[in-house]
């Protein structure tokens, strides 16, 4: 393994995702240990609580071409930064109408 790789590996899920200069593609793995790809679309900070919005680059069940997943990034002081996807519609949408605003402001 080389050093580059060592060194994003040392890297925090929410230092990785909070860098504006990073334009490399978010990997997360599932219960099976099965890899997929998203491109990040936007950090939303909600009600006390941040989420992201990742664009799946591989095919997801359920999810369409040029759709968004919610989720929420979990921080602890002792374990490292976590994603748990969102389900409940409600928070789903005011997420994206914060998304929305982002355009709106420009």
């Amino acid at each position: 393994m080389d050093e580059q790789n060592t060194e994003q590996e040392e890297l925090d899920l929410l230092d990785i995702l909070l860098d504006e200069e990073n334009e490399d593609p978010i990997v997360l793995y599932d219960e099976q240990g099965k890899p997929t790809t998203f491109d990040q679309a936007a950090i939303i900070p909600l009600e006390n609580k941040l989420y992201c919005i990742l664009v799946p680059v591989d095919e997801v069940e359920g999810v369409g071409e040029d759709e968004g997943v919610v989720f929420e990034i979990i921080t602890s002081d002792t374990e490292p930064s976590s994603l748990n996807v969102v389900v409940e519609d409600e928070i789903i949408d005011k997420v994206f109408a914060e998304y929305e605003k982002l355009f709106d402001e420009e």
